[in-house]
């Protein structure tokens, strides 16, 4: 018996001859003559941005096939015109139908939302905002859309109402554009660290130790909440949970991070951290996605470097790759600002403001210093501020940050040598027993972005000051661990990515620049 299979490998066509008898099995590789290569475009649909982009795939004349989302209808007695989007890029791409061609049924089923997959021809556009445009040929609906009851109709909506149908939200121009920037910043993350001899660890998003020390941590257990397991003096018995001890979710995964960095040099995470802070903010969320690179034989001043090399590559890629998103979103954040008072508007343009960010040197300057500043402000002097700077050692606010980039120094700004007192038990204390090295890394119309610091490698210091801040030393035994075996200096940060996404899509509130937001009496989706 005789079999042969065929396949195309480029030019040629790749054999396997079978020779089966009632004693033997023999095989044989061999290559038939060349044969027409097969062209894989003819057997799929193309993106809408690869045929709107200047450099098209595909010639005028060609024949084509789309598939995507309708997004507008309109039409006359003989021709209806479709705007389709596929989420490919931010454009539509007009499609022509000649309602002697296609069934009038089929189009009284097509409305705004519909999923449609068009055959057609490429052609010049007759009309003005494009130059090219799709002749429809046949039309299939993949999908209907009912106008009475689908939300997302062709016109302007709230964003609490798209918050509201946040499943359906990816199909606006605003979102869609928000989707596509936040994939191509997280692109960008891992190709800058990649490019530098990173290694992206993943740490634990259940674990015992609170990293920070402040106790806002949502607990993980399998516990009966109705009738859990107590010990003999009425507590709850964590020892019968699934861990055998008290769980919770991650705040940070930076600690586990330095782990890693103190045997493989230099390492980052990218994954979702949560905090159980009952803010109802447009600053804050419940789940956030953090980046925190950890790096051996760093110091202050070396982790200052990478901090702002990092910014501005990122925020130098969604300028490059990004255009076309990011020009609609500064007319919408424009066009949506028109109606606030002038003090609350941004105090740049979107595009203008990343350019100014990339384009500018960080400013690097002690707490102390920012403060003395602050003092002598002419809001503080005028209470305009809406906390006061009165002395040495303030928490300094998001009022006060932004002050000191948009109105002091009209540049991004480095604050560092923070009091030991507002700052976590691990980072690095100073010769003057009163601050550590910290650094905080502060943007226009937004303060904070990356919080960071040299850790404190010395044992006894590090010990001394989880005692001084209550934090339990038993739970924490790995961790010191590090100071008595190898230990070395070592810096590192953290940055928000929702922070960034907001600053580079120029959003006003944080729940817009994640997918799904989670927040206070909200976990929709």
């Amino acid at each position: 018996m005789r079999a042969k299979i065929e396949d195309s490998v480029e030019n040629y066509n790749l054999s396997i001859c079978f020779l089966q008898s009632h004693k033997q099995i023999r095989s044989k590789l061999y290559f038939c003559a060349p044969k027409k290569k097969i062209n894989m475009k003819d057997k799929r649909h193309y993106k809408i941005c690869s045929i709107l982009k200047p450099t098209r795939e595909v010639e005028i004349g060609s024949s084509l096939t789309i598939k995507g989302w309708v997004r507008t209808k309109r039409g006359s007695k003989n021709v209806a015109f479709l705007a389709m989007n596929d989420g490919s890029c931010i454009h539509n791409i007009q499609v022509v139908v000649d309602l002697a061609l296609i069934p009038e049924t089929l189009l009284m089923k097509v409305h705004s939302g519909a999923a449609l997959s068009i055959k057609g021809k490429l052609i010049e556009s007759q009309g003005s905002g494009q130059s090219v445009e799709i002749s429809a040929e046949e039309i299939e609906l993949l999908g209907e859309a009912n106008p009475e009851e689908y939300p997302i109709q062709p016109k302007k909506h709230s964003l609490e109402f798209l918050r509201e149908n946040a499943h359906l939200r990816f199909r606006t121009n605003t979102f869609a554009a928000i989707t596509r920037v936040r994939h191509a910043m997280i692109f960008a993350i891992h190709k800058f660290f990649n490019d530098r001899g990173f290694y992206n660890i993943h740490t634990p998003i259940v674990t015992g130790s609170d990293a920070e020390g402040a106790g806002e941590m949502f607990h993980v257990t399998t516990l009966d909440a109705k009738n859990p397991p107590l010990t003999e003096d009425g507590k709850v018995n964590f020892e019968e949970d699934f861990f055998g001890k008290e769980t919770n979710l991650t705040v940070s995964g930076q600690l586990e991070a330095e782990l890693a960095a103190l045997a493989m040099g230099q390492v980052y995470t990218f994954g979702p951290t949560f905090r159980a802070e009952n803010s109802n903010t447009s600053r804050h969320l419940a789940e956030f996605w953090m980046i925190e690179p950890e790096v051996a034989f760093n110091d202050i001043h070396d982790n200052m470097d990478l901090a702002e090399d990092m910014l501005k590559y990122v925020i130098r890629y969604a300028l490059d790759n990004c255009a076309d998103d990011l020009d609609f979103l500064s007319k919408r954040q424009t066009e949506e600002e028109k109606v606030k008072p002038e003090s609350e508007r941004s105090p740049m343009e979107l595009i203008e403001k990343l350019k100014f960010v990339a384009e500018n040197e960080f400013v690097r300057t002690t707490y102390t210093e920012a403060i003395e500043i602050l003092k002598n402000s002419k809001p503080n002097k005028k209470k305009k501020f809406q906390y006061l700077i009165e002395e040495w050692g303030a928490d300094l606010q998001s009022e006060h940050e932004r002050f000191l980039v948009e109105k002091h120094f009209q540049k991004p700004v480095i604050l560092t040598d923070y009091p030991s007192k507002i700052k976590a038990f691990y980072m690095k204390q100073n010769e003057d027993g009163k601050t550590v090295r910290a650094m905080d890394i502060l943007f226009p119309g937004i303060g904070e972005i990356v919080g960071g610091s040299q850790r404190e490698e010395v044992y006894d210091k590090l010990l001394s000051k989880m005692r001084e801040m209550n934090i339990p030393e038993e739970e924490m035994w790995w961790y010191l661990d590090t100071r008595k075996f190898g230990t070395v200096p070592h810096a590192g940060f953290g940055l928000g990515f929702e922070r960034l996404m907001l600053f580079v899509t120029g959003m006003g509130n944080i729940r817009d620049v994640i997918p799904f937001p989670r927040t206070p009496k909200n976990a929709e989706f």
